[in-house]
């Protein structure tokens, strides 16, 4: 950095003069690059296209460096300075020009995290980005979320929709210029590009490949993350289920029913029997097969349980309510499971 400063302080002494005004360019020179008194960390953003010059002005104006001249000959003269990229920065000034220029050029630029949970639904998705990031209406995400033709996501089943179950449940960063739907939906969309959709093309070429289409291989494993309150139960959730699609049985899976008319069951309220027998395609208590979508977003073990079902002959399975469920063979034993909980339940009320 010395040697920097000295080739663009001499190249200054031949812009401001010679003689007796070279010693005058020096100092003035010296003093372009210091850091601006008083000055503090500021946040700027750098549009793209900016030309050096634009952003000597800018930066001037922020009062972060003395001068949009010296910032220019600094660029133009300083060897292996990388150009200022494009971005939101929060400026250190402290180190003068040539450490902002750094800065810069180091495309650091500031960057905001957001975190979506195994299990959620769009709709959660929608009011965690409106009511607890504030970046956009949760309207403004569902209406994306609906925008199923992507060609840059061409794996993407057809006649989608919406999204759900392929936006991946994981932490994130974005850079500010991205707090935007489009923004974030693709890459939510681009996670599952690259680490779900790879587990599912690495099973299609197996010796024991699903039969599961990549939309129905999503909605089962929504209904598995849904029901799988403790992680040691998740493969065999998966395989009661694998059971009872086999077999050509309802799934009768409780999650799908609160998707269907946007219920949320607690111990106490539970499901009705009107509301499980009511009509509706996502309603597994009286549609056969999988739901038309996914009901929510399963994360990497769920996905997993989903293509490789735990072997068990269990063809039921009751939620205690301590989240543990107690599986049973038949509907005899079903019944009887249920039967007991409900007492244990009211024993403890």
């Amino acid at each position: 950095m010395a040697g920097k400063r000295l080739w663009v302080g001499l190249l200054a002494i031949v812009v401001l003069g010679a003689g007796g005004a070279s010693w005058f360019g020096w100092k003035q020179w010296q003093q372009w690059l210091a850091p601006v008194e008083g000055a503090s960390q500021t946040r700027i953003e750098v549009a793209t296209g900016s030309s050096v010059r634009a952003i000597g002005h800018q930066l001037a104006q922020e009062g972060l460096i003395h001068s949009p001249l010296a910032w220019e000959l600094w660029f133009r003269f300083a060897q292996d300075v990388p150009a200022p990229q494009a971005g939101v920065y929060d400026i250190d000034p402290s180190g003068g020009l040539p450490d902002i220029a750094a800065q810069l050029g180091s495309g650091q630029i500031v960057q905001e995290t957001f975190t979506i949970p195994e299990g959620w639904r769009i709709k959660q998705m929608a009011e965690y980005f409106e009511t607890e990031v504030g970046w956009f209406s949760a309207d403004e995400f569902i209406a994306e979320t609906e925008r199923t033709q992507r060609p840059e996501f061409p794996w993407l089943p057809a006649g989608l929709p919406l999204l759900e179950g392929f936006l991946f449940p994981s932490t994130y960063q974005l850079s500010l210029e991205a707090r935007n739907p489009k923004a974030v939906v693709d890459t939510m969309l681009r996670q599952f590009e690259q680490t779900a959709l790879p587990l599912y093309e690495a099973n299609r070429t197996s010796s024991n490949p699903t039969e599961l289409s990549l939309l129905e291989w999503t909605a089962l494993a929504s209904i598995v993350e849904k029901e799988s309150v403790q992680p040691q139960e998740r493969g065999r959730i998966a395989g009661v289920f694998a059971n009872r699609l086999r077999l050509g049985m309802l799934l009768g899976a409780d999650p799908t029913v609160e998707y269907a008319f946007d219920i949320t069951q607690t111990p106490d309220r539970p499901l009705t029997f009107a509301e499980v027998e009511q009509p509706s395609p996502y309603n597994t208590y009286v549609t056969p097969g999988l739901p038309p979508t996914a009901i929510a977003s399963p994360g990497l073990a769920s996905l997993e349980a989903a293509l490789n079902p735990e072997p068990t002959q269990d063809l039921y399975f009751v939620a205690r309510y301590d989240g543990s469920h107690v599986f049973s063979r038949t509907l005899t034993e079903h019944n009887a499971a249920q039967r007991r909980i409900h007492n244990e339940r009211r024993v403890t009320q």
